[in-house]
This record gives structure tokens, sequence and C-alpha cells, in this order.
């Protein structure tokens, strides 16, 4: 019988586990539980998801890894308790401290040569500075600081020693993509304390920790870095994931050097890099004008395909909770060009055309920074099941669009860590997707030059 391994995806909304054959990557059985809303989230909820999700398909695995939300900040005292409700990713109130830290680091090409990538509030050590400043009693108390992906695996080993892996590790500002190892004397500018940091794996595919019954764990990683592996993404594939957060990620061989911001130098899961652009606005822009048109998503989507490209003149830019890329986190929405002839049909197709153009802006500048043009575009996330986005993209983008078929990829990449872990080989297993289809439409390039003019005027507002 062959060897069942179970991926699980602890995300911002949810916890989804996927019991999987090693061999073959098929879905045997999977199984989800919900999360808090909110950026600040007491991290034991995310425990209790787990063992909603995953626990009734542990005992049947021999082996489990974890992908979880990057960034969150998880606070832990002396004993192991939680100090302070975790801070995510999207919780943007250390604007003002990620901006000092990168001036005490020595500048944005300092920080870039440092950590891989320029500081930004999603990163966890500017909410460790945040809680310095603003809370300096939980500072004190601090003994170690976990990961979302790093907590919920060491709940799985029964407690012991925290872990994690150079995906994960490499979002956090604190640990270097340069030498591949943490930086403690960073956790220290950004606390003012010394702080426990989890254990890093010699290789990728080594067997962390083991669960009670004696399942193996491997070292997890990333939610996006669990998407690329779930996706077997390859040097030059670029993934982009409309869910709560837009992401555009593509696989490197060289590490990224990016002193502007724009495109964080993350590490993969296996050994290579994972240039990123994010951004905080993604799935709920098309919810915040499905709820202003009073309609459902797929009358949203019904909607945008009934107007013409340009929107005859509307146009959104579509910051509504601040924005990470471009790095405007005060920033809010705007929305311009509107006439008495404008229609619901024309908002709801610039709602549409404001994600993409997000979007189109995040592959541009990866392959500007990478010097690499994408070899293929890969769609996922929720909101790339609205038929509007699936049309529109590929004339936004201005190319061939994979459309990957509906999976919970960071969980089914989860699975793969643990297979790979499981049979120590030098590559993760090769796991066939199928269902996937390739789309094309007339390039509108039109669309995306009034993004960027809108863009280029607000800035500053």
């Amino acid at each position: 019988m062959a060897p069942t391994v179970l991926g699980i995806d602890s995300s911002t909304q949810s916890t989804k586990a996927l019991l999987v054959d090693a061999e073959t990557g098929q879905v045997l059985d999977e199984r989800r539980a919900a999360h808090p809303d909110g950026t600040e989230v007491d991290p034991r909820a995310w425990l209790a998801a787990a063992d909603e999700a995953a626990g009734p398909l542990l005992e049947q695995a021999d082996a489990v890894a974890v992908g979880g939300q990057q960034h969150g900040m998880v606070l832990l005292d002396r004993a192991g308790e939680v100090v302070r409700d975790a801070l995510l990713w999207n919780d943007t109130r250390s604007a003002p401290q990620a901006a000092a830290l990168i001036e005490e680091m020595g500048g944005a090409e300092a920080s870039v040569a440092e950590i891989g990538s320029l500081m930004v509030a999603s990163f966890t050590a500017s909410k460790l500075r945040w809680v310095r400043d603003e809370e300096p009693e939980n500072a004190k108390r601090a003994a170690s600081v976990l990961l979302p992906h790093d907590y919920v695996s060491r709940h799985l080993a029964g407690g012991g020693e925290a872990f994690t892996d150079r995906g994960d590790a490499s979002g956090t500002a604190y640990y270097s993509t340069a030498t591949e190892e943490w930086k403690p004397e960073l956790v220290q500018l950004a606390l003012g304390t010394e702080l426990e940091l989890p254990r890093l794996p010699g290789r990728a595919q080594e067997i962390m920790a083991r669960t009670p019954a004696g399942a193996a764990i491997a070292a997890g990683t990333g939610d996006n870095m669990g998407a690329a592996l779930g996706l077997s993404q390859g040097p030059g594939d670029v993934s982009v994931s409309i869910g709560t957060s837009g992401v555009c990620a593509m696989v490197s061989e060289a590490r990224p050097n990016d002193a502007s911001g724009t495109v964080t130098g993350f590490a993969d899961a296996t050994g290579r890099f994972l240039p990123m652009t994010t951004t905080i606005n993604a799935a709920r822009i098309l919810e915040a004008g499905r709820a202003l048109l009073g309609v459902t998503h797929e009358e949203m989507a019904q909607l945008a395909l009934a107007s013409v490209p340009g929107a005859h003149g509307v146009t959104l830019l579509p910051y509504f909770d601040g924005e990470r890329t471009p790095n405007r986190p005060d920033a809010r929405a705007t929305l311009t060009g509107m006439s008495t002839s404008t229609t619901r049909e024309d908002v709801a197709r610039a709602y549409v055309e404001g994600l993409l153009c997000s979007l189109a802006d995040g592959i541009t500048a990866l392959e500007e920074r990478t010097g690499t043009t994408a070899a293929r575009i890969t769609l996922i996330g929720g909101a790339a099941r609205s038929e509007a986005v699936r049309q529109l993209a590929p004339g936004i983008f201005g190319r061939e669009v994979t459309l990957a078929p509906p999976a919970e990829y960071v969980a089914l990449g989860a699975a793969r860590q643990a297979a790979w872990a499981l049979a120590g080989t030098e590559e993760p297993p090769a796991w066939e997707l199928t269902g996937s289809r390739t789309v094309g439409a007339e390039p509108t390039p039109q669309v995306l030059g009034a993004y960027r003019e809108l863009k280029e005027r607000t800035e500053g507002w």
C-alpha cells in the first residue's frame, strides 16, 4: 500500500487539510475549519482549527507538513504561552517602524543586501519594533518568536523545539538569504532584546520532528512557497494568486536584489528563490464591487463582461486597505472617470480591471528585476474562478494565461514537501497536474496605460 501524506494550509481565513497519495499526488480526502477574521488574531485559534481539520486525517498519514500565512508574529514567553495576539501580514500599523528600521540598517540598499528584501510593514521584524515602541511590557515578556506555520508544526509534534524553513524565514527580515542563516542581531535591533528562534533544516527534505503517533513532520514553509511546490513550478514560471492578497511569484535560480522594494527577494522551499510582488488588496476588490452594486459574484462577472475594455473611461486604483506594492500603507482607493452615462456594467468592469492591472504591474516588476521573461503565467486562488477575471486577464497581461484547476495548492504543496521528506530524494516527487487550460485574448494595453497614469497621478495622496 502506497504511503499517504497530509498537507495543511493554515491561511489567513481557514485551515485546509489534504490527505494525499505520496506517489501520485492524488487527493484522497480533505477537510477545513474557519479562522477568526481580522489582522490581529489569537494564534491558539489556529491550533484548534488544525485539530478540527487535520486531526481526523493525521492518524492516516505517514508524514505531514504545514504551509502557513507568511510574516505573522507569534510572541511566546518563557513558558511557551502566547504573549499577545498575533499581528498578521496584512496589519500595516508598523509602517513607521519599518521605515525606521530601514534607516537603522543603513538605508534601502543595505537592507536588501542583508535580508534580500526591503523592509515593509508586512515583515515580522517591523511588528517586533511596534511591540517595543507601543507595548514595552510585552516586549520584556517575550522569549521567542515564531511564524504561524512554525506554531502549528510544533503543535502537531506535541511541543518541543520549534522549527521552520528558509522560505518562510526569508520573510521575517531577520534571516539572510545570502548566508542562509538567522541574524539574531536584527531581532535585537527590532525588539531591543534577544529572542529564541526556530531551528532551520540542514536540507529542504529533512524530517524535523515526529507526531506523537510517529508520523514524520517536514519543515513546512510559507504559503506562497507551498503554492509553488503544489503547482510544480520551475524556473521562470509565474503564479498569480488572487486570494486575500494578490501574489505574483516567480521561481528563480538567482537571488533577487531590488532596493526599490517592489520585488521581495524570498527564498523558496527547494533551494531556489521566489521573487515576489504582493498586493494587500485582491479578492476583496471584487467583494467591494459586488457589495457596492448589490449583486452576487456571478452577476458581478456578467456585468463586467457586458462593458468594454477601459469601462468607457472609468478607472479604479484599488488601494482600499492601503497597499504594499506599491508601498502606500496609508492610501485609499480612487474611482475616477465617471459621468452621467456611466453604467453599473462600467463600474463592475473597472473593479475587475483595477484588480488585474495591479497584478499586471506585479508581473512586469518581476520580469524587469530578474531580467527573465515569464515562461508561463498561471492563475490560482479563489477570485481566479471569476469568469470576468479569466476572460480579461490575458488581454490586460498581454499574453496567454494558464488557468489551473480549482485546488488547495498551498496544502498540496505542503503534502508534496511531506512526501519529499518521506522519500529523502534529491528532488521533490513528480506529481502530474491535470485539468489546466491555456486561454488568450486580444491585448488591451490602453487599459493598463490608463491605470498606470492614475497611479502616477495619485502618488503621494
